[in-house]
């Protein structure tokens, strides 16, 4: 047990959505959804004024447009992302080599293992509370003076704790939680609070009468176990307790992102399966969204009625992260598993990551449902010149004009373009419309916050 509440959890607010508002000034204090913006894209990051709507990550993005239509919905660009995440990190690895990244926007440090650790020990249970609070303070400072951006922290004894104090912290703030308090943080919050607990689990807790946190503690493991299974029961009463010896693992790379779910009632009907699946494609593309992940190799998980579990994996041509490519591709894999005598649990990933690389999103999806294309006949004569594919613009996409400089992408449609002209440090700019084709705009690099 540590006698000093030495791990952080920093958590950047709402991040996609906060680069977007800081690179774009006529979107700040507006309501910005960021994500896929084809007809089965979902929501990666909604900001806190779409947010007001109803508006959440994972969430379809044509829910998202009935809930809150006057939002600026925009395409990722994981390049702006990527370069204020590693701002960020970088500030973190100042404070500690144990740094633990779980996303391009969230990580782990233990303060003990860096440049504070002796000091910590020194100050002991007294004073060391009161400077994790003014390294906390001082690192989401440095955050905002380095990337316009705010940032979310927790402090505890142990990685759940931490993580619980940085969701109490959000929007903005800090929150230290005081070694041998943990209990008393964690009894009065629903059971859902708890990582690990989903919908599911709820709904079997619940049916025992066991709602908040308290309840799982005084339940006790012997009973936790018999509703929940032997290693999920144990874990969750541990969690209950606020115990959690887990160590902050340094540049930790997942080989894979998946979900999965655990259904009160056998799934029987063939339809509701598909459904469930697609449901935890899109909750599994958002991960892949907020870690800056693709994958190449889809799974599917199925546990069947008679607690048998069987996996379906196919490997795709290229990574991928797009939302109709990984659901269909698992759809395609629950149709090769007998489900007659109904379905327990499922579970949709994603392996052999590779780093994002920004293209349409729904450009593969498109591709596997077009014909492929004819070969032409051989011609005798002099070919005609090779004519350049038409181009593509995105909403919120980066440009460069050669008469009016930078700006990004408004939208596009039946051959023009609507750009906005400013930059992360001018007043809001002017918008143009230009000819899809017009050779004087180009795609661009973003623009840096600071």
């Amino acid at each position: 047990m540590r006698s000093v509440p030495s791990i952080i959890h920093l958590d950047m607010d709402a991040f996609f959505a906060a680069v977007e508002q800081a690179a774009k000034p006529s979107l700040r204090g507006k309501p910005v959804v960021v994500g896929g913006l084809g007809g089965r894209g979902v929501v990666s990051t909604a900001s806190y004024e779409a947010r007001k709507f109803g508006v959440h990550s994972a969430m379809p993005m044509a829910q998202a447009r009935r809930l809150c239509p006057n939002a600026a919905f925009l395409a990722g660009r994981f390049t702006a992302y990527r370069q204020v995440s590693d701002i960020v990190m970088g500030l973190l690895r100042e404070l500690s080599p144990l740094v633990e990244p779980l996303s391009l926007d969230e990580a782990f440090v233990d303060l003990e293992a860096g440049p504070y650790g002796p000091a910590l020990a020194a100050a002991g249970p007294e004073g060391g509370p009161e400077m994790v609070l003014a390294i906390g303070e001082d690192l989401r400072a440095d955050i905002e003076r380095r990337s316009g951006l705010t940032a979310s922290v927790g402090a505890a004894g142990s990685k759940l704790m931490a993580k619980i104090a940085s969701e109490q912290a959000k929007p903005d703030g800090l929150v230290l939680v005081g070694i041998g308090s943990e209990r008393s943080v964690l009894g009065p919050m629903p059971v859902r609070a708890l990582p690990g607990i989903g919908p599911a689990t709820e709904q079997v807790l619940r049916r025992a009468g066991v709602m908040t946190v308290a309840d799982l503690a005084e339940a006790g493991e012997t009973e936790l176990v018999q509703l929940l299974g032997k290693a999920h029961g144990a874990g969750v009463h541990q969690m209950a307790l606020g115990l959690d010896s887990r160590p902050v693992v340094p540049d930790r790379d997942a080989k894979s992102v998946s979900v999965e779910d655990t259904y009160a009632v056998d799934l029987l009907d063939r339809d509701r399966i598909l459904h469930e699946i697609d449901v935890l494609a899109a909750r599994c593309v958002a991960r892949l969204h907020s870690a800056g992940r693709s994958g190449r190799t889809v799974v599917l998980k199925v546990r069947r009625f008679d607690f048998s579990t069987l996996t379906r994996s196919e490997t795709l041509r290229a990574p991928t992260d797009d939302p109709g490519v990984i659901a269909e591709t698992a759809r395609r894999l629950a149709l090769t598993v007998n489900t007659a005598g109904g379905v327990r649990l499922l579970g949709v990933g994603v392996s052999q990551l590779a780093d994002f690389t920004q293209e349409d999103l729904f450009a593969q999806a498109a591709a596997a449902a077009e014909p492929p294309p004819e070969l032409p006949e051989p011609v005798a004569a002099e070919a005609a010149p090779h004519e350049p594919p038409p181009r593509h613009w995105h909403p919120g996409q980066d440009v460069t004009h050669a008469e009016y400089g930078p700006g990004w992408v408004q939208g596009s449609g039946v051959g023009r373009v609507t750009v906005r002209f400013e930059t992360p440090r001018s007043l809001p700019g002017r918008v143009r419309t230009f000819a899809v084709e017009d050779p004087a705009l180009e795609p661009a690099e973003p623009q840096p916050l600071r």
